[in-house]
């Protein structure tokens, strides 16, 4: 069975799906057809349901529950890894200026969901690629960035600053871990289909940590101006055991996004369910 699969080329997902898609492990009756993108783009996908499973922000599937079940495993979700806000020049988180123009990494990514939690009076944005923020606060185009990935890693080596890590805004307020993007596959697939798939995912990233090192060369063929320090770093940082399974305390965690979404106003409630069962 041909099934259509998107990922991130930043090294957690690589890592993650290193063994399912090298076939490190049994993929059973799968043929899965790659499609790597940046989150945003693999967003815009979700949104034209073009792929059967997907990474995508958990911004973005609290718009597409109607079309999209979670998956328990493949989430980036954990603690202190959180997106930041950065500025050119040291600026205090509590006085901003709704004025001010933000480069966000996509409508639909979490961090900006986070960002108008955070700060609901600013609405000067900007969508950019995430790769393309640091420059533009360096050169002026913006006045602030939103930045995720590995550039939390490579910020204060260009001069930059942090204005607040949004992930401790999250954390602090809420006292849940903080839920970035899932891995979700179409409805339409049924119920089989999907925990089988969910399985293997599961299996892929148990892999990994187990054998860290023989997906290197896929996650270095997909990072190739990341310093390897930047790479482990990266890795370290997302991939954890709530990317094997969410659990009890990852799923109350996502369920809290949904519910405070809901609650501010920034995203509807829906009669489909969010988890697996």
């Amino acid at each position: 069975m041909k099934v259509s699969l998107g990922f991130s080329t930043c090294p957690n997902d690589t890592f993650m799906f290193d063994a399912l898609v090298n076939k490190r492990i049994d993929t059973q009756e799968y043929e899965f057809e790659l499609v790597m993108a940046d989150i945003k783009e693999l967003n815009d996908l979700a949104f034209d349901t073009n792929l059967d499973i997907t990474k995508l922000s958990y911004h973005a599937y609290t718009h597409l529950l109607d079309h999209y079940q979670l998956l328990d495993a493949g989430s980036a979700l954990g603690h202190n890894c959180g997106p930041l806000l950065i500025s050119k020049n040291l600026i205090d988180k509590d006085t901003l200026d709704p004025n001010l123009k933000i480069a966000i990494p996509g409508k639909f990514t979490t961090a900006n969901l986070l960002f108008s939690l955070a700060y609901p009076n600013m609405k000067n944005k900007k969508i950019m690629l995430f790769h393309e923020i640091e420059n533009a606060v360096l050169n002026g185009t913006v006045d602030l960035g939103l930045i995720i990935h590995e550039n939390r890693f490579t910020y204060q080596d260009k001069g930059l600053y942090k204005v607040i890590d949004l992930g401790e805004y999250w954390e602090s307020t809420f006292n849940y871990p903080i839920p970035l993007g899932g891995i979700v596959a179409k409805r339409s697939l049924g119920k089989d289909h999907i925990i089988k798939i969910n399985n293997l995912i599961s299996q892929s990233v148990q892999y990994a940590l187990n054998h860290p090192n023989e997906s290197q060369s896929f996650v270095l063929k997909h990072a190739q101006e990341m310093q390897p320090e930047v790479i482990q770093q990266h890795i370290s940082l997302y991939v954890n055991s709530f990317s094997i399974a969410l659990g009890a305390k990852g799923r109350a965690a996502v369920q809290k996004l949904f519910d405070v979404g809901i609650d501010k106003g920034l995203i509807a409630s829906s009669q489909y369910s969010i988890f697996i069962s």
